[in-house]
């Protein structure tokens, strides 16, 4: 009787899967458990990753939501100054699975949105988005109405898409010792004040990594029982890690935990999958070669690389589509502009 690894595909040996094969050879990394129609409303949240998935979707010709659209007369430049058009909703970067769950409970009224806003010169900083307007707002009103604005959006999105990619990036976070809010950004660092009565720093474990993804899924599909999610995890590393543990590690446990929730949660729901563009951009096979030299960003080729791998995964699995359209010929959603990544500011404080 032969043993289990006799009648095994190529693609489960590295030796025929991947050390024989140059790298933009490799393929059939993902077997997609749905098809990614163009007529699907798609809305994307998350980590700085996610954005450059929106990006592609529109490019390719593919039905991008925007929930919270700009007001009319805005520049392009403008829109994107005011964080129009980088995700579904204005929101800015989601990191962790703490972070949506939050945005979701409140959006749907589970829980009550604290009144907190932070000021600095005279101006006024949500706490939870505190990068979403240039200069801040004038008022806490103006505060609190535009993140009433942004809750109402992420309820459309949730009710009324096919498909919520979702990109995780952290595990680190800053919260409310009191209350136990998550923000944004560490205070301090963007707007606010630090205090350290007030403030703790948390590094989240499997456990609650997953639960509060389960969660947050959960509250949407009650929602919209069509929503189907697919998990990404971002390949970009920390900027700067409050653990104690050097950033190389401290990178290495984040992303560990994260495609481990993933793949739970793959595992244990036939409505989410999981797409590995972490894996095409940090694999060794491909030699950091979509990095920029600070071994952070990513570079253009690697997010064609990605979404060449994530269009040529669907149609093995479920054949081409009918009709591939034209490439986005409209003014782009982010135009002129890089990817939007408010852990960047972080950079500021490296001696």
């Amino acid at each position: 009787m032969p043993n289990p690894y006799q009648n095994l595909p190529e693609s489960a040996f590295w030796k025929s899967a991947v050390a024989a094969r140059p790298p933009f050879d490799i393929t059939g990394l993902w077997d997609p458990k749905f098809r990614v129609k163009r007529n699907h409303k798609i809305a994307t949240a998350g980590s700085c990753f996610a954005q450059h998935i929106g990006n592609a979707l529109q490019d390719r010709g593919f039905n991008w939501y925007d929930a919270e659209t700009a007001p009319v007369g805005l520049t392009p430049d403008s829109r994107a100054a005011y964080n129009y058009g980088i995700f579904s909703f204005r929101t800015g970067n989601i990191y962790t699975t703490t972070a949506l769950r939050q945005w979701v409970e409140w959006a749907f009224g589970i829980k009550k949105p604290p009144r907190e806003v932070w000021q600095q010169d005279g101006r006024f900083y949500d706490p939870f988005r505190p990068m979403i307007e240039p200069d801040g707002f004038a008022s806490v009103k103006d505060v609190l109405a535009s993140r009433q604005v942004t809750l109402e959006a992420i309820k459309r999105a949730v009710q009324d898409v096919d498909i919520f990619v979702f990109t995780m990036g952290l595990t680190e976070a800053w919260v409310n010792r009191a209350d136990g809010h998550e923000y944004a950004m560490c205070p301090g660092t963007v707007a606010g004040e630090f205090d350290a009565k007030a403030h703790q720093f948390v590094n989240r474990d499997f456990d609650r990594v997953r639960e509060d993804l389960r969660k947050a899924i959960s509250i949407m599909r009650g929602q919209n029982p069509k929503l189907r999610v697919l998990l990404t995890v971002s390949p970009v590393p920390l900027t700067a890690s409050a653990s104690g543990q050097h950033v190389l590690t401290a990178t290495t446990q984040s992303k560990a935990v994260l495609r481990a929730v993933a793949a739970d949660c793959v595992a244990k729901s036939k409505f989410v999958d999981y797409f590995p563009s972490y894996e095409i951009i940090t694999g060794a096979p491909f030699r950091s070669m979509f990095y920029a030299p600070n071994l952070r960003q990513v570079q253009p080729q690697g997010v064609s690389m990605v979404m060449d791998s994530f269009f040529a995964d669907q149609t093995a699995k479920f054949g081409p589509l009918k009709s591939m359209g034209a490439p986005r010929t409209a003014t782009p959603k982010n135009p002129g502009h890089d990817v939007r990544c408010e852990e960047e500011m972080l950079n500021a404080f490296a001696s």
